[in-house]
């Protein structure tokens, strides 16, 4: 029976797992009465064609039918229609000892937000884990987990996690499949919320089948939805690194060519350095673009550093400096043709005339870059930076 006013909800996504559910409702519901916990049992459908709802409701559970496909539908159905102040979620194949129940309400009751299984801590089955993922997949995105986002947890994929119902609703998720668990984690560590781990112990899932997840396919997911959200890693950090190098070349070669290490390095070079300059810049305009369009959409917070950013570098002022470097690039353009013209036409000497016209060009492409960025962004933020405030501050403008 379900108590009126339940202390938490456990949440089990499920699709065909006939085989399994019984046992893990007859095991939280075991751990409710040994624990003494007010709880109940919500299992998401997503859209199985075997008898799952009806061992469900036979149990005691109550059933939420997601018509939506996707582990991360199942879920956010499941957890919309959960009663309980604490939500606790896990898979229905009997994979993970819902024994472990009470050390996630502990430290929900003492304050934390999120509370993540850790399946090396508390002890892995054999059998129960492939070691592709046991070994590389898990440790590699747990690892760039707290590269990316300094996320404390050792084990980022657990599918046993604990949270607070209220800071659920504070996430705004949007993912619908697998990618749903990362993004759960990510987006309370952009929110700043208090995450921490317990240990669990994972079994051998009971299926008889083959299991809903894909290696690779599920594994590429969760690694692209974290370069996604982590425009630094994915854009900012690359783009210095490949045009600060290119453009400390850029200046060593443009007075004359140079010997290294025996080779002479020279106009080739030093278009290369350009090059090199231009798809860095490319980059860390991305990483700006992509960051203020998360941040108009609720997927990452605001970033004070942009704002400020955006209110010096106002859109009139990314128009002066984007039109002084093209009429720069123009006039640079322009001093080799006039010489040109005063010899007769005649051939021109590239080893020279190419260290005007590399530097023009870069110039040009720098001053079409900022206008047509200074305008993007003032597109994107409008939203994020409130453009549309009576006092008339914002990234179109500035401040007044």
């Amino acid at each position: 029976m379900v108590p009126q006013n339940p202390r938490c909800s456990i949440v089990l996504p499920c699709l065909n797992e006939e085989e399994t559910l019984g046992a893990c409702i007859e095991e939280i519901q075991s751990t409710f009465e040994h624990g003494e916990i007010a709880g109940e049992i919500i299992v998401a459908d997503n859209g199985s064609t075997d008898r799952s709802p009806e061992i469900a409701r036979e149990h005691g559970a109550t059933v939420i039918d997601v018509q939506e496909r996707g582990y991360g539908n199942a879920l956010r159905g499941g957890i919309s229609a959960a009663s309980g102040e604490y939500v606790i979620m896990g898979d229905a194949d009997l994979s993970y000892d819902f024994r472990d129940i009470p050390k996630f309400l502990g430290r929900l009751e003492h304050g934390d937000d999120l509370v993540m299984g850790n399946r090396f801590l508390g002890g892995i089955d054999r059998g129960a884990m492939p070691l592709s993922h046991r070994l590389i997949g898990n440790p590699l995105l747990s690892f760039l987990g707290r590269l990316f986002f300094r996320i404390p947890i050792g084990d980022m994929h657990c599918g046993l996690r604990g949270m607070r119902k209220k800071s659920f609703d504070q996430l705004n998720l949007r993912t619908t499949g697998m990618e749903f668990a990362s993004e759960m984690i990510v987006r309370a560590a952009l929110l700043r919320m208090k995450i921490t781990e317990v240990p669990v112990h994972l079994r051998k899932d009971g299926r008889s089948g083959r299991s809903h997840l894909r290696t690779f396919r599920d594994g590429w997911r969760h690694l692209a939805f974290l370069l996604l959200l982590s425009p630094r890693w994915l854009f900012l950090y690359p783009g210095i690194a490949l045009a600060l190098p290119s453009l400390l070349l850029f200046f060593w070669l443009l007075p004359h060519s140079r010997i290294f290490f025996g080779a002479t390095l020279d106009i080739h070079t030093l278009l290369i350095a350009v090059l090199g300059i231009i798809a860095g810049l490319q980059w860390l305009t991305f990483g700006l673009i992509t960051r203020t369009i998360a941040t108009s959409m609720g997927i990452h917070p605001s970033s004070a550093l942009i704002e400020k950013s955006l209110r010096i570098i106002t859109l009139e002022r990314g128009l002066i400096i984007g039109g002084i470097c093209t009429i720069a690039g123009i006039l640079l353009i322009a001093l080799p043709t006039f010489g040109w013209q005063q010899g007769g036409f005649l051939s021109l000497d590239p080893t020279e005339t190419m260290r005007e016209v590399i530097p023009a060009l870069l110039l040009i492409f720098l001053g079409i870059q900022i206008f047509s960025t200074r305008f993007f962004l003032a597109a994107a933020a409008l939203s994020s930076f409130g453009v549309h405030r009576e006092d008339g501050d914002g990234p179109l403008f500035g401040k007044k």
